[in-house]
């Protein structure tokens, strides 16, 4: 049997046991095992298993996970999206949907210090879902906000899905994070317009809040001190090459425990749990990249992407056609699967695809992590939406309904970022 016709049989089971709900990195490490036993024998294999979990674990760009996992763990448990969200209600708050635009950009700014979707999500339910309902905010706006806005904290650096993408394909990951940070602020100023159409069209969605005076929005500011110094102090030196990604993340971290310690957040409880979180989340993406690597070094002896890129070439079309069908496969993958599963098995296919193509592995990094995010909030499987569905008992149907405006931004978003790549690629480009 042809090694390319191994990895064509190999991915389709690959398919089917991930749709059976069997554990990602499970399923890529024990077809990768059997394929390069088809493919070279029962020695390679054994050998791979040997190396691959050990480089993994050992792996030093591979050392910012834990570190930037620590950093947006601690965060989470300090309460500074509580200090974000009262310092952008004070700025917003008077304007049509202003409670709604103010949890899109407090959901901004903890994204740039906890790199977590789904952590965002949860806590900016918490502290903006009872303050919309206090101002008799339409459910669907309410929850639709929050929802779409925690699909930012896998954008705007420091983003773990980037670090995984810049892993796999060997990018640099200090571009990447400089490549998310125009497109994610972008995303968010999509979302506020989006707000603002629907509270115009209809002022009872999102009735307008109290102003406040220029001396309450100053003092406000100083809630927000935290974020803002910790995204300058990582961004910032990543940016200007004062030191590394994986130095960044162990300067982060330790920023984040000094913060919570100053402000006596930091309890012997509180840091147990910080650890505990932390360690399980950065063990369930360590295992995955562990097989995501032997199912890359088994692809890589079949010579599937080759045979793939082969057959894209003959079909003679445009290279953009190619590009929406990859598009479309990676919106349909994230309504089912959770973010770093998509990313992981289908990057060692694409990747050599989109290089083949000539589009720039940068700007197409980017381009996952935000068409993923469409998966996070839309049926059948929406992860926001179930968090927020059990943290607020509103039934799935109205919190989808909530965020299909906002999936509509994300698209034109998306499309605007296809039309001018620049807008990805500027940062990176002055580095």
């Amino acid at each position: 049997m042809e090694p390319a016709t191994i990895g064509y049989i190999a991915l389709v089971v690959l398919f089917i046991l991930l749709f059976s709900g069997m554990p990602i990195g499970l399923v890529m490490a024990v077809i990768g095992l059997v394929g390069m036993a088809f493919v070279t024998g029962w020695g390679s294999g054994a050998g791979i298993l040997g190396t691959i979990p050990y480089q993994t674990w050992s792996s030093y760009d591979l050392s910012v996970t834990p570190l930037f996992i620590l950093m947006g763990t601690i965060c989470f448990y300090a309460g500074i999206s509580h200090d974000l969200y009262r310092t952008v209600h004070t700025w917003l708050g008077h304007l049509p949907g202003g409670l709604a635009m103010a949890t899109v950009g407090a959901c901004a700014s903890f994204s740039a210090v906890s790199g977590s979707s789904l952590a965002t999500a949860a806590t900016m339910g918490t502290v903006a879902l009872p303050e919309m309902k206090r101002y008799k905010y339409d459910d669907r706006l309410a929850t639709g906000s929050v929802a779409a806005g925690g699909t930012i904290g896998i954008l705007i650096p420091p983003s773990v899905i980037l670090i995984l993408y810049g892993v796999l394909t060997g990018q640099s990951i200090g571009k990447l994070f400089a490549a998310g940070f125009i497109p994610g602020v972008l995303e968010a100023v999509f979302y506020i317009f989006t707000i603002y159409i629907l509270c115009k069209r209809n002022p009872l969605m999102g009735p307008r809040g109290s102003r406040a005076n220029f001396k309450e929005r100053m003092v406000s500011l100083k809630g927000a001190w935290g974020a803002l110094v910790l995204f300058l102090l990582v961004i910032g030196g990543i940016y200007f090459g004062v030191f590394t990604p994986t130095e960044a993340g162990a300067i982060g971290a330790f920023g984040a425990l000094v913060i919570v310690f100053i402000t006596r957040q930091l309890t012997r409880k509180v840091f147990l749990d910080i650890l505990k979180e932390a360690g399980s989340t950065s063990a369930m993406i360590f295992f995955i990249v562990i097989g995501a690597f032997i199912f890359m070094k088994f692809l890589g002896l079949s010579k599937l992407p080759f045979a793939i890129v082969e057959i894209i070439e003959q079909l003679q079309v445009s290279k953009y056609v190619v590009f929406g069908g990859i598009i479309l496969l990676y919106i349909v993958l994230g309504m089912f699967l959770e973010v770093y599963s998509a990313v992981t098995f289908t990057i060692p296919i694409i990747y050599p695809v989109i290089l083949a193509l000539g589009f720039d592995p940068i700007w197409f990094g980017v381009i996952i992590v935000l068409v993923i995010e469409m998966g996070l909030i839309t049926p059948p499987v929406g992860m926001n939406v179930f968090i927020l569905s059990g943290m607020t008992d509103i039934p799935l149907h109205v919190i989808f309904r909530g965020v299909l405006p906002f999936v509509i931004a994300m698209i034109f978003c998306v499309i605007i970022l296809v039309i001018f790549p620049e807008i990805a690629l500027l940062l990176p480009r002055l580095m």
